[in-house]
């Protein structure tokens, strides 16, 4: 059944334009590789997963920084066209928007450098111009494409104002505590939890040491591990929740992540319980894959619908 009401999401992060090119294979070090197809696309972490909310029903606002070229308006266009509120994003005239290099395999496995550009000077006082937005939100949604020290800035803020935080640890950086102490659910991918758990996440039983180890050392009250082709794997109140995937055949898997984060934020806000948010999140990562780009892949709610059933909603 849907929901009269819509979630507020705020989310703190990254915009960068994608610059992709489509290769046979993610090219080895040293290793020169032939493209096909060359494209433009919207994307970082953080407006990709503020599209990715905003599209599945939830009222969105977006703080960062782009710079003010033509990159950094074509983003905000974009996200003003689904519908997100762009108030808090500033615009920097002394850097350019923050790019990233993206090599797509005919696998749909990617391999991405970001140069940050403007998403580097967001800083605490972007945060505190901020504060209405974040106090005002169902749920505030962070990565790690901006200064470690915003996201703290972001994190205590959500805190002072008892607004839970979903951290994505993107691309992983050793945490501090103030950060890991004031999030309430951790979603990282396999890679991200080897930096964090010590070990490889080589199968499903590493992967549980690893999400039970994370959820009581950082004292968070979930973690959701993802785990591409294999689904999703929960950790709260001392359990292991396994959450299949949608079989696909995957085109490209840029924004999987991100979209899994918007999937999850939105079912959690609107009330559902984190098993049924993590296997809708898995539809939204799974309809993500099947197309090309970060942003234009993202679905929309009647498409997940449709896809899944009205068995989560």
């Amino acid at each position: 059944m849907e929901k009269n009401t819509r979630s507020g999401i705020t989310v703190v992060g990254s915009l960068n334009m994608d610059l992709i090119v489509r290769a046979p294979h993610i090219p080895a070090p040293g290793e020169t590789v032939t493209g096909s197809t060359f494209s433009t696309a919207a994307g970082g972490k953080g407006a990709n997963q503020a599209v990715a909310a905003a599209r599945l029903g939830a009222q969105v606002t977006m703080v960062g920084c782009v710079g003010d070229d033509a990159h950094g308006r074509a983003l905000l266009s974009g996200l003003r066209a689904d519908g997100i509120r762009t108030d808090f994003v500033r615009v920097d005239s002394t850097t350019g928007t923050g790019v990233a290099l993206i090599t797509v395999a005919d696998s749909g496995e990617n391999s991405i450098v970001v140069s940050p550009g403007a998403n580097h000077t967001l800083t605490p006082a972007d945060i505190s111009a901020a504060e209405a937005a974040i106090a005002g939100a169902d749920m505030v949604l962070l990565q790690l494409e901006i200064p470690l020290e915003t996201v703290a800035s972001a994190v205590q803020m959500a805190k002072k104002h008892r607004v839970p935080v979903l951290l994505n640890p993107a691309p992983a950086h050793p945490l501090p505590d103030e950060i890991l102490a004031g999030v309430t659910y951790f979603i990282p991918n396999e890679t991200e939890t080897a930096l964090y758990a010590g070990f490889p996440i080589t199968d499903d039983r590493a992967a549980e040491k690893a999400a039970a180890q994370l959820c009581e050392r950082f004292g968070m009250e979930m973690v959701v591990l993802t785990l591409g082709s294999r689904g999703a794997l929960l950790h709260t109140a001392g359990q292991n929740i396994a959450v299949p995937p949608f079989p696909v055949s995957p085109v490209d898997t840029t924004a999987a992540g991100d979209a899994f984060v918007g999937g999850f934020a939105v079912s959690i806000t609107e009330g559902r319980t984190p098993v049924d948010a993590a296997r809708f999140a898995s539809a939204v990562a799974a309809l993500s894959v099947t197309k090309a780009g970060a942003q234009p892949s993202l679905p929309r709610r009647n498409e997940v619908l449709q896809f899944v059933g009205d068995g989560g909603e």
